[in-house]
């Protein structure tokens, strides 16, 4: 990076895939200076460890504002997808074979069951597999599946590769970067963010938005009260096997775990949800239960090499749903954070939402549900 840090137009403090959706969305809406801010390297937290799954529907239990704003997201991406691709050559492999969830016991059946009832009375587009169909489509399920229903507009998206598109959008549109630069608080003065403090110095701006995923709640402040959204990390842990050619060709979903089939022949497990505070590590009973799952699914893993792992911090909110939008107490602070499970799947939807916010002054009520004013103020001393 060449160019001074000392003011910008636009502070976003996050280079997940959060932060770049947003910086590149508002350059693309007409902001001159956009300057994003990264402790470590670009993507290298929850946005890389993720499996890249785009599947609102064969995830949720129930029709509300957060699933209606996932599947609106999911079907902003092939869209984004050809977008990218045509901004910067890079093609982020984005899926649409369509994603099934697996039965493998009664219980297991009779909550699939529930969950196809309530999408189709909603008329949303599900399908329900019974052994035999659900063996003729992905062959090397386990001979217990009971059924399974295919979710035919769930779709996955290589996270990796859509990191690597937007850094490449980024720096093409004029987005000044600054790696290895922690953001340690905002600055404000009478209810006015005038600037952040970084490692590297003060930054002066009018304009802040934290998309700091799971360090988000560590950002300090100087003489105003902050809305305490109590983002936490919650770890996840993946494994990574060998199966070329490939053992199957949808997501694959059960109760217990997933495993997500990749173009160069990679195949993903996951995942685990522990209480670790900040520590990123690997661990036995991790990949135990992650292996069973995926084992469950397909006996036929277990001959696979087993070719890495890793581990990330997905951020949650203390409500457990995004936190997106402006601060209605401190003029020129938006969040975009919290997203926890679904940053990818959210990328989209969250940066068109915080560029019209900053942009246009737009924020739809249909959104209040996430905004930051939800949460109680807290004083930082």
């Amino acid at each position: 990076m060449t160019r001074t840090l000392e003011s910008a137009d636009v502070v976003i403090i996050g280079g997940g895939v959060i932060g770049l959706a947003i910086a590149r969305a508002l350059v693309l809406r007409g902001v001159g200076d956009v300057l994003l801010l990264e402790r470590q390297s670009l993507g290298a937290e929850s946005s890389s460890a993720a499996a890249g799954m785009l599947a609102p529907q064969a995830e949720a239990d129930r029709k509300d504002e957060f699933f209606e704003m996932t599947c609106q997201s999911r079907d902003l991406y092939p869209a984004f997808a050809a977008a990218l691709l045509d901004e910067t050559g890079v093609d982020v492999e984005l899926d649409t074979t369509g994603t099934l969830y697996a039965a493998f016991n009664r219980s297991d059946w009779e909550a699939l069951e529930k969950r196809y009832a309530w999408q189709t009375a909603a008329g949303l587009s599900v399908e329900k597999l019974d052994r035999l169909d659900a063996v003729l489509l992905e062959p090397t399920l386990n001979e217990n599946v009971v059924g399974a229903l295919r979710f035919p507009r769930d779709m996955q998206v290589e996270n990796r590769r859509l990191i690597s598109a937007l850094t490449v959008a980024n720096d093409r549109l004029g987005v000044r970067v600054a790696t290895g630069t922690a953001v340690t608080s905002v600055r404000v003065e009478h209810s006015r963010v005038v600037g952040v403090e970084t490692s590297r110095g003060p930054v002066k701006t009018s304009c802040v938005v934290n998309a700091a995923g799971a360090w988000s709640s560590l950002l300090e402040k100087t003489d105003q009260a902050l809305p305490d959204a109590r983002i936490k990390p919650v770890r996840g842990q993946m494994l990574c096997f060998e199966a070329n050619p490939q053992v199957r060709q949808h997501v694959v979903y059960s109760a217990r775990g997933y495993i997500v089939p990749r173009r160069d022949g990679r195949l993903l497990a996951g995942t685990t949800t522990e209480d670790a505070g900040f520590e990123k590590r690997v661990t036995a009973a991790g990949v135990g239960s992650i292996l069973a799952a995926a084992l469950e699914i397909s006996p036929r893993i277990a001959s696979l090499p087993l070719i890495d792992s890793w581990s990330g911090l997905r951020p949650r909110a203390a409500d457990a749903l995004p936190v997106i939008g402006p601060y209605a107490e401190i003029d020129g602070l938006y969040l975009a954070t919290g997203h926890y499970r679904n940053g990818i799947l959210l990328a989209p939807i969250t940066a068109e939402l915080i560029a019209r916010a900053i942009v246009d002054k737009e924020t739809p009520a249909t959104f209040a549900t996430f905004s930051p004013d939800r949460f109680r103020l807290v004083s930082v001393s």
